[in-house]
């Protein structure tokens, strides 16, 4: 339950756009993207469950952002990707030192500091898109941001919204 709880936090804290968020993505620069125009949503096997109206959320966030770059999602296998998400909730310390410095000069000398630590949860949710036949990835993105607990339901939406907007936002990508 805490697991999920954090996950939960993760993927609603991720997509407010600011310094904290980090978007990356790669492909296969052999895969031909003018080609692919159906997608079908698969499970990715060993991946953590989002509740039920975070994942609503989540899908409906991508689902909108691949209709605007030309998907159309299906239910049949006969689609041209399968497309699925992992989402994940990290931990990490901050250390934040205040005061304290040296002075130099005739009274050189130094002054006390003092040091608080934080723990930040990190929020990470990974894309993949793989051809159907052959079976392999061709694009995954992943998006990581701190999560801010006290985000407000509308926020949190507004949030995954830009935050999957960002995240596909080089999506297909371009040849050079």
């Amino acid at each position: 339950m805490k697991n999920m709880i954090g996950i939960t936090l993760a993927v609603l804290g991720l997509a407010s756009i600011g310094l904290a968020q980090d978007v990356h993505y790669n492909f296969d620069s052999e895969a031909n993207f003018a080609k692919y125009k159906t997608y079908k949503w698969v499970e990715i096997p060993g991946g953590v469950k989002l509740d039920e109206l975070t994942a609503r959320q989540l899908t409906s966030a991508i689902e909108a952002q691949l209709t605007t770059k030309g998907l159309t999602k299906v239910d049949s296998d006969t689609a041209d990707l399968y497309i699925g998400y992992q989402a994940a909730v990290t931990q990490e310390r901050q250390v934040d030192l205040y005061g304290g410095g040296y002075r130099m000069g005739p009274r050189w000398g130094g002054g006390m500091a003092t040091a608080t630590t934080t723990t930040l949860l990190i929020g990470s949710v990974s894309l993949d898109m793989y051809e159907v036949s052959p079976k392999q990835l061709v694009w995954r993105g992943v998006a990581t941001k701190t999560i801010d607990q006290n985000a407000k339901p509308d926020k949190r939406q507004k949030n995954i919204q830009k935050g999957i907007a960002k995240l596909l936002k080089n999506y297909p990508p371009k040849k050079k």
